[in-house]
């Protein structure tokens, strides 16, 4: 299985603020190829810059059409007047169906010869009703792999007929690259839709588009479009790109569970986007939300509880999947039906919601075309698959609200769309507050970030303990200490609680024998290994959880909370650190040597300086604080002037 690059999300406790939308990935790639085949030059602004819109612009120039970056987003094309200049090429397209199927509709019928191929999952998205369609009006086309999918070979053809046929329950982008398509023909031509037409906002963005370069398409409802003859494309001089409210879905939904308020800029109530309805479903679902013509605000229910709905997403097909997500913070059962399309997008979405949303805990029922949610008590850490699919990863950030963070893998691939996404979900999310304090053992970092804990309220994680508890765990369970796979799988399975003050192994509170010098000695042989520590990052991180955290140990800051509001790295001369040790075992009535516990406690730091992985050092941004001549109250006290410094 290949390993992809991954982001960690942490543990979100709130989310306010306000995002700039990129430009809308329908209305670019649809703009710039009306562009291309009008009369005149045509400046666009705000156009999005991503995947798709790069193997659009790549194309046109292939095709000979005068594509000029202008800087900031605008791009000027000469338009072609319908007469495409290169009547030969080979277009590779990658997953970018908006650019390969209206692709395919025009150099159908502008009489040249043309291939178009694309990445292996496009060659797995069906566009054979598209090609039935335009056969009908006498294109030549022919597939060069499977029957019904890309890649395909267009070849010059006399074009004739005056009426085709497309479906319309598989994609609207079939409807949309065959209108568009039709004022190259010199007559009139109708367009019937067979079947019901899903994703009917999409093609009111075609049809609006279409308006603003000059044809207007005449119509039966829903049932048939007729492109009368002599509609030519005009260039409309200069045309802006309204910001893409399916991505809006991200950060209204954001505010929404986050309690808000998160405003998005650059698409509001006069969007001639379907997907601005989005909104109106999030309402339903509690979310408190306010439009004005070019921007929306989303904050949370007064109960602080999203409530599930029951919806057909006929009208918003993209932007439910948002909704699929945020239903892991309603209470009740959410039902989204009429979403078939989804099967056929970058990926099959339905499975792939429905898989990861298992993962982090919820109950899913998957058919055909819907999807029921049920949302677990307690929403849980899982890594995040994404399909080489931009929803996918952008969708599933917001499981970060769920208190234990998310790990989305291969997060490039929002770059078809929104390639600054986590970037801007960053800045509108606030992270639950870290604590970091490491620091060489007997240090007295425990003792110090515990109190540090109880004085702000915010939990506790004792992560030297975890090590502890795994050592004690290995005995209990016959693993040996350098099985290091075993090890791992244990670590895996162990219950481990810290609650007021106490420690909890598999149900059984455990005490002072974690704090014997064996016991840390096995810790720290423990802990050097990469597998075990591997297998305890997931639990550490898990500790994360409103209203804050402060975590002790060897690698807080570094590793496992590098992102800690506050880091700290505590440490004391080791004489003073062998002084407490023997103070606190002799307190607690247990024998101990003074010049013995030196010793160990030099070993120990060598071990824990030299070892390969995680080696015990200040972390980067982490401030010392040497507590040789301080007393608890007062290491504490510092801590703390430091913490509120930050406010």
């Amino acid at each position: 299985m290949p390993q992809y690059e991954y982001i960690d999300l942490p543990s979100l406790m709130s989310a306010h603020g306000t995002v700039r939308l990129p430009g809308s990935k329908s209305i670019s790639n649809r703009v710039l190829l009306l562009a291309a085949l009008s009369e005149g030059v045509t400046v666009v602004r705000d156009l999005l810059k991503s995947d798709d819109t790069d193997r659009m612009l790549e194309a046109l120039a292939t095709l000979g059409v005068g594509v000029e970056s202008l800087g900031d987003n605008a791009y000027r094309i000469t338009g072609c007047a319908g007469d495409i200049p290169n009547k030969e090429a080979r277009l590779f397209l990658g997953n970018a169906g908006t650019a390969f199927r209206p692709l395919t509709a025009a150099l159908a019928l502008s009489g040249g010869g043309y291939e178009l191929s694309g990445v292996a999952r496009m060659h797995e998205r069906p566009i054979g009703d598209l090609v039935v369609a335009l056969c009908q009006l006498g294109a030549d086309i022919r597939y060069l792999g499977n029957e019904g999918f890309p890649p395909l070979k267009i070849s010059p053809a006399q074009l004739a007929g005056d009426t085709a046929q497309v479906r319309g329950d598989v994609s609207s982008q079939f409807l949309t690259g065959l209108l568009m398509a039709l004022p190259l023909l010199d007559r009139t031509v109708k367009v019937e839709v067979v079947g019901e037409l899903i994703s009917k906002p999409y093609i009111e963005i075609t049809l609006a588009m279409m308006a603003r370069f000059g044809v207007v398409v005449q119509r039966d409802g829903w049932h048939s479009f007729t492109v009368a003859a002599g509609s030519r494309y005009v260039s409309p001089q200069e045309i802006y790109v309204e910001g893409d409210a399916s991505s809006a879905s991200y950060f209204l939904a954001a505010g929404a569970i986050g309690g808000g308020t998160v405003r998005v800029e650059g698409v509001g109530r006069d969007s001639v986007q379907g997907d601005i309805r989005f909104a109106e479903e999030l309402e339903k679902m509690g979310a408190h939300i306010t439009m004005g013509p070019n921007w929306m605000e989303a904050s949370g229910p007064a109960n602080g509880r999203l409530k599930a709905i029951e919806l057909d997403c006929n009208h918003i097909p993209d932007a439910a999947m948002t909704l699929a997500v945020a239903a892991l913070f309603a209470e009740g059962t959410t039902s989204l039906r009429n979403i078939a399309s989804w099967r056929v997008k970058e990926t099959d979405r339905i499975t792939a919601m429905a898989t990861e949303l298992r993962k982090v805990g919820a109950t899913v029922e998957e058919g055909a075309d819907y999807i029921r949610i049920t949302p677990p008590i307690q929403i849980k850490h899982a890594a995040i698959d994404t399909y080489d699919d931009h929803r996918m990863a952008m969708c599933f950030s917001l499981a970060a609200f769920g208190g234990a963070g998310v790990r989305i893998n291969d997060p490039k691939c929002v770059a078809k769309t929104f390639p600054d996404y986590f970037t801007e979900f960053a800045k509108v999310t606030q992270a639950v507050p870290v604590i970091a304090i490491d620091g060489p053992s007997a240090s007295g970092k425990g003792t110090v970030a515990q109190r540090v804990a109880d004085a702000l309220g915010m939990h506790y994680l004792d992560s030297g303990a975890l090590y502890r508890l795994l050592g004690l765990a290995a005995q209990r369970h016959g693993v040996a200490l350098d099985d290091e796979a075993g090890l791992a799988a244990l670590a895996g399975k162990v219950d481990i609680r810290f609650e007021k003050g106490e420690t909890w192994l598999d149900g059984e509170m455990v005490g002072d024998e974690l704090r014997t010098e064996e016991a840390g000695s096995a810790a720290s042989k423990v802990a050097s290994l990469p597998q075990v520590r591997a297998a305890l990052l997931n639990k550490q991180r898990a500790f994360r959880q409103s209203p804050g955290l402060v975590a002790d140990g060897r690698d807080m800051a570094s590793v496992v909370f590098p992102d800690a509001v506050l880091k700290v790295f505590l440490t004391a001369s080791a004489e003073a650190r062998a002084e407490r040790r023997y103070k606190q075992l002799k307190e607690k009535g247990m024998g101990a040597n003074i010049a013995a516990l030196l010793q160990d406690i030099q070993a120990r730091d060598e071990r824990d300086m030299q070892r390969s992985v995680a080696p015990l050092q200040q972390a980067q941004g982490a401030g010392l604080l040497d507590t040789t001549p301080l007393n608890i109250e007062q290491a504490v006290e510092e801590v703390l002037t430091r913490y509120r410094a930050l406010s």
